[in-house]
């Protein structure tokens, strides 16, 4: 498991996930598609990669708009996962 970083320890990993921002305890990026079906097909390919590295979003979806939230329950705020999982969802939408 991944230790918890101090939020001073955030913004070398934020400089790899820039569309991210800290929210809290998580980083957060919200996607606007420009149709419903796509948000979901979107949704989909996180959804495999969550399952695939077991690591969870929370995950909102209004019509074309997509909102997630990483964080590390366990540990109580943000962790080397919750990055590589951002960056994992950033090549998604390459």
């Amino acid at each position: 498991m991944s230790d918890l970083l101090a939020p001073d320890e955030l913004a070398p990993y934020m400089k790899k996930v820039p569309e991210w921002e800290v929210e809290g305890n998580a980083i957060t990026r919200t996607i606007e598609f420009d149709e419903f079906m796509e948000g979901i097909d979107f949704v989909d390919g996180v959804a495999e990669i969550a399952e695939e590295i077991q690591h969870h979003p929370e995950i909102d979806i209004r019509w074309c708009t997509v909102t997630l939230r990483l964080t590390t329950h366990d540990q109580g705020g943000l962790t080397q996962a919750d990055f590589d999982l951002a960056q994992r969802i950033d090549n998604l939408l390459d």
